[in-house]
């Protein structure tokens, strides 16, 4: 049996880029990341506009939940290989210390849910968000601290596709 890392993905609300980031790696490489997000502030529920980006190529989003960084913090809690923020509010410079101190990076996106923005052009904010995270969670999967070996490596590169293609699109630039 080989090991799996563990990530977790920051954001403020934990209802929209963390959780597509978690789904996205629990999805496209679960065999070899265990996948978890927490925000400070948690909303109630996963945005609808996130859920309507993941539906057609997550098979399970009934695991997701917004949820608070401070469930990850305790003696108790999972001891994450790396911990990601989504966005300023949460990088490390406000993130609480996490079990093990896991070092830390920062994949800024566009905020979705911004003040303002009108039901079309979340829409689209939203569907530009989810790739850019579907190319940074594949570029992850392939660095090398993460490598695989080759005939599991062959086999999940199939999942990416499989993505691309039930939400309309034929590649994906990574």
């Amino acid at each position: 049996m080989t090991r799996k890392y563990k990530v977790l993905f920051l954001c403020r609300e934990n209802s929209a880029r963390s959780i597509m980031a978690e789904a996205l790696l629990r999805e496209l490489a679960g065999h070899r990341f265990n996948a978890f997000s927490a925000g400070p502030e948690p909303a109630a529920r996963v945005d609808p506009f996130a859920i309507a980006q993941l539906r057609p190529g997550i098979s399970d989003l009934g695991v997701l939940s917004p949820k608070s960084w401070l469930e990850f913090t305790g003696e108790w809690a999972p001891r994450m290989d790396l911990v990601v923020a989504l966005d300023e509010a949460v990088d490390a410079r406000h993130a609480p210390a996490f079990p093990g101190a896991p070092p830390s990076c920062a994949w800024h996106f566009a905020d979705p849910l911004a003040e303002g923005l009108r039901e079309f052009d979340r829409a689209r904010l939203f569907e530009k968000v989810f790739w850019q995270i579907v190319r940074q969670v594949s570029a992850f999967i392939e660095r090398p601290e993460y490598a695989v070996p080759p005939c599991a490596a062959a086999c999940a590169a199939t999942i990416p596709a499989a993505v691309a293609s039930s939400h309309g699109a034929t590649t994906c630039d990574a």
